[in-house]
This record gives C-alpha cells, structure tokens and sequence, in this order.
C-alpha cells in the first residue's frame, strides 16, 4: 500500500483544515488507517485510527471533539477535519495503514511521507 497526505498548511488558531489520505496498491478496506504527528524535538504521537469499514473510530484525548476521522473507500482515501485548531497542534501530520486491528503505537506496516500543518496564535 502506497499513502500519500496532503492539506496541510498555515491557518490561524480556531481555523479548520482537512488532511487527505490517498492510497493506492491494494484492497483499501481492508487496512486500519491512523493519523499521527510529530513537533519539532518532539517523539511521534497519535491521533486518530479507523477501521476498514469506518464504523470504529478512536482519538487522542488531546484532539477528541475538534478532529474527525472519517474515510471513503471507493476513493481510497481516509480524511481528518481539523477545528478549533491550537498552535499545540502545529505538527508534521502521517497517514499510516496496518490490516492487524486498531492500535495506538507507532506499529503500522505501511506510512505517507507527511503533511506540515502550522497553526498561528
């Protein structure tokens, strides 16, 4: 499976974003799909996973009630809409894809090369 994101980029605090998540390569709804993120001199954290069907969801306390993880298949495309953004969410934001279940480690088999999102106080 190939993952490519994309959408990120410069907005204000409390503005809203929506990252994409394309794959390509294989049976889409058969991978779990989780998006992750890292800050500058900080390790790699998770925020979001959904299952293949899209019918199971989990988020980062962090992030619960502003993102919403939500996929397509038949656009093989996983989504997260970003609100009320904080400058504390200013990160590189990862797709990534794993066919084992729902996890909130880093274990996933398959990652995207990663999206900048900036948000300014």
């Amino acid at each position: 499976v190939q993952l490519q994101a994309s959408g990120g980029g410069l907005v204000q605090a409390g503005g809203s974003l929506r990252l994409s998540c394309a794959a390509s390569g294989r049976t889409f709804s058969n991978y779990y799909v989780g998006w992750f993120r890292q800050a500058p001199g900080k390790e790699r954290e998770f925020v979001a996973v959904i299952s293949g069907g899209g019918g199971s969801t989990y988020y980062a306390e962090s992030v619960k009630g502003r993102f919403t993880i939500s996929r397509d298949n038949a656009k093989n495309t996983v989504y997260l809409q970003m609100n009320s953004l904080k400058p504390e969410d200013t990160a590189v934001y990862y797709c990534a894809a794993r066919s084992r279940g729902i996890t909130i480690k880093n274990d996933y088999d398959y990652w995207g090369q990663g999206t900048q999102v900036t948000v300014s106080s």
